[in-house]
């Protein structure tokens, strides 16, 4: 009867174990999750923070090509700027460089220091862009260079895409959207032509391509040197202009290992500039970015303010 009684014990005691090992690899799976949801939450938050910011794009109000060798700036002048004063000033172009003369009686700085007389400006391609400041630091022109051409690009915190801005839709978090690719460099110093939202076109460095498999299917994306040292990916996919932006969207990524690995994290493909702003001048996606798949992950199309 004894030996009865262990025989039957013994698988009694295999199952209590084996409950409490699954037990801990469910408890295990769900701090993992909920550590993964807090990440995406926590970059969700300072991605909003970063639209809303002084710099952010939902301030941005106007981008003025600058077409001839003078243009009066203001709010009732040539150059008319959505927010400001009547007449801030004379932008002046000689000799392939730019001045500003504000107008007199017009409070304008640079870098915190009041502007009284004509300086000269540099764009955001010089290394040392000069940005100017107005409406007592509310607003702010700079000059950006684009497909080789100048433009004045205002920024104002009275926005209305900035005051009215409610914030963004995103699909639910999926840490099956995040996707380890494999990076595969281009030669050295290899360059691709972008096409620009507001016509033409730039080159950006093109250090090499990620590929990556979803459903059994590898997929291929150009990637860009985003300038700090890591990837930027401009992509379109099935959910562009069906869930999310029409023009594509972003997504960034770190350094590929020493073994050429990147992680791919879908759940922060986010909208760019232009889906906030009628007034950026959005790299697009290059034709072999657009993936026959449905990216169900990341940031949504946003609905600007009406008007």
């Amino acid at each position: 009867m004894l030996a009865m009684a262990l025989v039957v014990l013994a698988p009694a005691g295999c199952s209590v174990q084996g409950t409490g090992q699954t037990a801990e690899a469910e408890a295990a799976r769900a701090a993992a999750d909920a550590a993964f949801a807090a990440e995406q939450e926590a970059w969700r938050e300072a991605r909003h923070e970063s639209l809303l910011a002084p710099d952010g794009w939902t301030g941005v109000v106007g981008l003025h090509w600058i077409e001839l060798d003078a243009h009066y700036l203001g709010s009732q002048s040539g150059m008319r700027v959505a927010k400001g004063p009547p007449r801030l000033g004379l932008l002046q172009r000689s000799d392939g460089r730019l001045f500003f003369t504000p107008e007199r009686g017009v409070e304008v700085s640079v870098g915190g220091e009041p502007v009284r007389r004509r300086i000269e400006l540099h764009d955001d391609r010089s290394g040392a862009p000069t940005p100017v400041d107005f409406d007592d630091g509310q607003g702010q022109l700079s000059i950006i260079r684009r497909g080789g051409r100048q433009a004045v690009r205002v920024r104002h915190l009275e926005a209305d895409t900035r005051t009215h801005f409610t914030g963004i839709e995103y699909w639910p978090v999926d840490a099956g959207w995040r996707i380890e690719g494999r990076f595969r460099a281009h030669p050295p110093g290899r360059t691709m032509e972008i096409p620009l939202i507001v016509g033409g076109s730039e080159a950006i460095a093109n250090p090499g391509v990620v590929e990556f498999e979803r459903d059994g299917l590898v997929h291929r994306l150009e990637a860009l040197d985003d300038g700090s040292g890591g990837l930027l990916l401009i992509l379109a996919d099935r959910t562009s202009g069906q869930g999310s932006y029409g023009a594509g969207r972003y997504l960034d990524a770190a350094a590929p290992d020493a073994q050429g690995r990147v992680v791919l994290d879908f759940n922060r493909a986010y909208n760019p500039p232009c889906a906030f702003t009628n007034h950026a001048t959005c790299p697009l996606p290059p034709p072999g970015n657009r993936l026959d798949l449905a990216i169900t992950a990341g940031e949504k199309a946003h609905a600007p303010p009406a008007g």
